[in-house]
């Protein structure tokens, strides 16, 4: 299975629950290993959430950020914040088996627990099984709040800021992608995705807001495959079409990818497209590309675009 294609599963449910677990004979089989009565009450602050190349970044430019603030209050219950209701929530803390648990909707495997850290794994099921790739390749420290201001004297917020390793993997990423400006395979996301200001009242630009949690389209999602909507009046014809650009880390925009019903179709509406873009799209719009950790970069991006003439 080619890796974009699973990791946009693993945005997909990155925020559901895995209904099934394993079978009743493997936790008859199971016994509780650890035991959160030594760290009950100690409010601990996710600093960090890697990859196990410990980069908190992957190649098509999705980034683990840490945000995470929890406290044990028993062996099966724990405190959670609630970005959405500003303060501490409670939820049950299930064991399943081995170091495995679950809590807020997500599956953990918890790998050390001390006074000064914690230290997990996140796990995505497949039925009674977890999977074994990029969904469950997430690695995440706890600090306490005791380790961070007595001890490392800073702030969490500071823990939490990308690594110079990111840096530096952003930069070989963009660079690479500068190599091959219009190449959709060098490209990557922008954690600052490409913005569009019209130069003219001939056209419109907008980003599609595209979160949708109900069916797996997180934050992560919207700006790892953005979209907009651009119109144009005063159009040479009526038209609309659905397609992909390339757009480098100089605002050109070239075409990507674009469904076409028949083959002898195909050159036809790919000159077309090539027009619109170099006609409208580049002379009516200041383009600005696509960003991550501040370094411009080539990224692919999805337009809705639709022209009608002789309007305004």
């Amino acid at each position: 299975m080619p890796k974009k294609f699973i990791f946009i599963l693993a945005i997909a449910f990155s925020f559901c629950l895995s209904c099934n677990s394993v079978s009743r004979e493997e936790q008859r089989k199971s016994t509780r290993t650890l035991s959160f009565e030594s760290i009950k009450g100690i409010k601990y602050y996710e600093v960090k959430r890697r990859f196990s190349t410990g980069l908190s970044f992957n190649e098509i430019g999705f980034q683990q950020e840490p945000s995470w603030i929890i406290q044990f209050h028993s062996n099966d219950s724990i405190l959670a914040y609630s970005p959405q209701k500003l303060k501490m929530q409670g939820f049950h803390l299930h064991y399943d088996h081995g170091d495995v648990y679950n809590f807020a909707k997500e599956w953990f495997r918890i790998k050390k627990i001390s006074k000064d850290s914690v230290l997990m794994q996140r796990l995505q099921l497949t039925g009674r099984e977890i999977a074994k790739d990029i969904r469950s390749d997430v690695n995440i420290t706890y600090y306490s709040q005791d380790y961070i201001e007595k001890t490392l004297k800073t702030t969490a917020e500071q823990l939490q800021r990308p690594s110079r390793a990111d840096s530096l993997y952003i930069r070989q990423l963009s660079e690479r992608s500068n190599r091959n400006p219009h190449n959709r395979d060098s490209a990557f996301a922008g954690r600052q995705p490409v913005s569009f200001l019209p130069l003219s009242d001939m056209i419109s630009a907008e980003k599609i807001n595209t979160v949708d949690k109900l069916i797996g389209k997180t934050e992560a999602y919207d700006y790892l495959f953005p979209r907009y909507r651009i119109h144009i009046s005063r159009a040479y014809a009526d038209f609309g079409y659905d397609f992909s650009v390339v757009v480098d880390a100089k605002g050109k925009i070239h075409l990507g990818t674009f469904r076409s019903a028949l083959p002898e179709n195909y050159e036809p509406r790919k000159k077309t497209l090539e027009a619109i873009i170099n006609v409208y799209l580049q002379n009516l719009l200041k383009v600005t590309p696509g960003k991550t950790l501040g370094i411009p970069h080539s990224s692919e991006i999805n337009l809705s675009l639709s022209g009608r003439k002789g309007t305004k």
